[in-house]
């Protein structure tokens, strides 16, 4: 025989929930399309603004710029790549804290873009230590050093600090 459990919740409980998911559910269009990411390169040579589609939104060069010579073509791309993972990632830190962590990771699922803290990809398997001796590697055969990436948001404002990106599986 089945064990008959009674709800926690009764049923207008139950309905205001499903009320206040589909309000939630309203607003996560609205809220992904928001959402920028910003990126440059070490030099600040390259900055990008993208959306979380990778639309791009603003790009900005700096003069020194032509020292990347042919490769400022694949900076830009590499620089606007880490732009969209911000946007990505700072939209679903944004959609988790309207519907919570399962139906962001629904949405997730759904929509084929992981994701970028729980990319699969991201993970290279070297250490702090092998990254600086291959690169000093490189810098000592006489190659260009390869453009640094990274995030420009640069936002010190404690008043604009979201919580949600505490969170390290998101």
């Amino acid at each position: 025989m089945i064990e008959q459990v009674p709800l926690a919740r009764g049923t207008w409980q139950l309905i205001e929930q499903a009320k206040a998911r589909e309000a939630a559910l309203s607003q996560v269009q609205d809220v992904m399309s928001k959402v920028t990411g910003s990126a440059r390169d070490a030099g600040s040579a390259v900055s990008v603004t993208v959306n979380a589609r990778g639309a791009l939104l603003d790009l900005r060069l700096a003069p020194h710029a032509v020292e990347f010579g042919e490769r400022l073509g694949h900076v830009i791309v590499e620089v606007a790549k880490v732009a969209q993972r911000s946007a990505v990632q700072t939209s679903y830190n944004k959609v988790a804290l309207l519907l919570g962590d399962e139906l962001t990771y629904a949405i997730e699922q759904l929509s084929g873009l992981p994701t970028p803290a729980r990319a699969a990809d991201d993970d290279t398997g070297l250490t702090v230590e092998e990254f600086q001796r291959r690169r000093e590697e490189r810098l000592r055969a006489g190659g260009a050093p390869e453009p640094q990436v990274t995030d420009a948001t640069g936002d010190d404002d404690w008043a604009s600090f979201d919580p949600s990106t505490l969170r390290s599986d998101r």
